[in-house]
């Protein structure tokens, strides 16, 4: 464990304060006396500010409510008594003048005697004047064999059996959760289902929904959407198939890097954010979605603030999607101007994150101008892929009617032409296409009979297609996809250049 290698690495280098930035005060105790039990021989003082010092019998109850006098106790101590300090929730009083003053005086003996402070709270507040003193060490959440070692335990007590690909899809729906946290979750499930089954995966994300929650700018996404809920799009769906499993351990051992991320471009409704969705539900992890009108706040730094509490937050619940839609509104190139340099500022810390991450965290980008982005984003390496999402052709618009309709009549959907459809439908996107049947269900439902094929193609000569509209920038599109830049999401492309002017 990283955090085990560093702290035996600053007492055996005599760092005099450590400061331990965690959630998890009882697990980080735990961890750091099975270190000092096996690696070191130091006596340990535990002190928080109501009991005061606890577990040592010759000063139980010293310093209760008196945080300078918890510091004093380094002094009385043997010099050549080799000691640790575990000072909880003690970063409250490091702004107290008498408490830093104090820090300052005594830690001349730490860094003399085998004497250190370890403080232990889940907010970082360090005055100036401490700064130099005082080493943050982050205490990451579970990883993957501590979360299995719990679930191990746990199975085994209750005698519980769970295939092992049902047990890694639980170990990874437990990442970015504290460990009383997993066992609590866990004692719920236990409690509703009476095992582990598959229907412990969505209640593991519903507590993630939890710590989401925390922040505005990010979203929990509840989704429903199946990958066979998308007509058409071939080569996405093969290039996501390929992906389904990145984030298993047998991905890891095989040493595959877990994907980055896609950026899908297209018209509105041509199903960018419906494949997000799907993704998501697909693959069974967590699917957030940035606000990104929260994100660039007022108060100057503040969006760069919330830009990276969204990185944390994001790679603390990871594995999970990280949804940003319509990309090309947040960063666009003819916006940056009169905004002191803040549009540049949080386009440089996103790009960089999105190059250098390590946390599973997967970005699913949509846009519907191209030309709006700048060039450092589409940029190979921030993304995996570039996949463009054209107008439906014949056969994908025959798909997406069949889609539709058996949700919408899944007794009587066989009964529709849908060859006559999708002749009648030429240049609609998918949502437009769901709007035609809601149309022609209207024209039916007021003359109080049962709608019929002649009713959508009624709806579908009445309603103008978006492409008519943005004709220019379609053409755009799809000559950047024919150039190569960009990758097909269907097998086939359908070109409206005969309708340039």
């Amino acid at each position: 464990m990283k955090f085990n290698n560093e702290l035996a690495l600053f007492l055996k280098a005599r760092y005099p304060i450590i400061y331990v930035n965690t959630l998890e005060e009882d697990r980080v105790e735990y961890v750091i006396r099975k270190n000092i039990k096996t690696n070191l021989n130091r006596s340990i003082y535990t002190w928080d500010f109501v009991d005061g010092y606890t577990n040592n019998p010759n000063n139980e109850g010293f310093a209760k409510r008196n945080p300078l006098q918890a510091l004093e106790l380094v002094e009385r101590l043997n010099a050549e008594t080799p000691a640790l300090f575990l000072l909880k929730d003690f970063h409250r009083f490091l702004t107290d003048l008498s408490i830093s003053r104090k820090l300052r005086n005594i830690s001349k003996i730490l860094k003399l005697q085998p004497k250190t402070l370890i403080i232990i709270g889940s907010d970082l507040i360090i005055p100036k004047e401490l700064t130099d003193l005082i080493t943050i060490v982050e205490f990451q959440l579970p990883l993957e064999e501590e979360i299995s070692q719990e679930l191990t335990r746990l199975t085994n007590s209750l005698n519980i059996k769970i295939s092992s690909e049902l047990f890694e899809n639980i170990v990874r729906a437990c990442q970015g959760l504290s460990l009383e946290r997993i066992r609590r979750v866990l004692s719920k499930i236990i409690a509703t289902y009476k095992t582990i089954d598959e229907n412990s995966i969505s209640v593991l994300l519903s507590e993630k929904k939890q710590i989401i929650s925390q922040t505005e700018i990010l979203e929990y996404s509840s989704v429903n959407e199946k990958i066979t809920n998308l007509g058409g799009l071939n080569n996405l769906k093969n290039w996501l198939k390929k992906r389904k499993t990145a984030f298993s351990l047998q991905a890891s051992n095989y040493g595959l890097p877990t994907p980055r991320g896609l950026l899908l471009v297209g018209l509105q409704g041509t199903g960018k954010s419906l494949t997000a969705k799907a993704i998501a539900n697909d693959w069974q992890l967590p699917l957030l979605k940035l606000d990104v009108g929260k994100l660039f706040g007022g108060i100057v730094g503040e969006s760069e603030s919330r830009l990276r509490q969204m990185i944390n937050v994001a790679e603390t619940i990871s594995p999970c999607i990280l949804w940003i839609d319509e990309i090309d509104k947040a960063f666009n190139n003819t916006d940056s101007k009169g905004d002191s340099g803040t549009s540049n500022r949080v386009l440089a810390t996103f790009i960089s994150w999105l190059s250098e991450k390590t946390k599973p965290v997967f970005v699913i980008a949509t846009a519907n101008n191209i030309d709006l982005l700048p060039l450092e984003i589409i940029r190979k390496g921030r993304f995996d892929e570039i996949f463009f999402l054209d107008l439906p052709k014949k056969e994908e618009r025959e798909e997406i009617f069949k889609i539709h309709l058996k949700e919408f009549r899944p007794n009587s959907w066989d009964i529709f032409d849908y060859k006559k459809l999708a002749q009648f439908s030429e240049s609609f996107s998918g949502a437009e296409i769901k709007q035609s049947i809601i149309e022609g269900m209207y024209h039916a439902f007021y003359e109080n009979r049962e709608f019929n094929t002649d009713d959508i193609c009624l709806a579908l000569k009445e309603l103008i297609p978006l492409v008519n509209l943005e004709n220019d920038q379609m053409i755009r599109l799809q000559a950047w996809a024919s150039s190569g830049r960009i990758r097909a999401a269907s097998s086939k492309s359908i070109y409206l250049n005969k309708n340039a002017k």
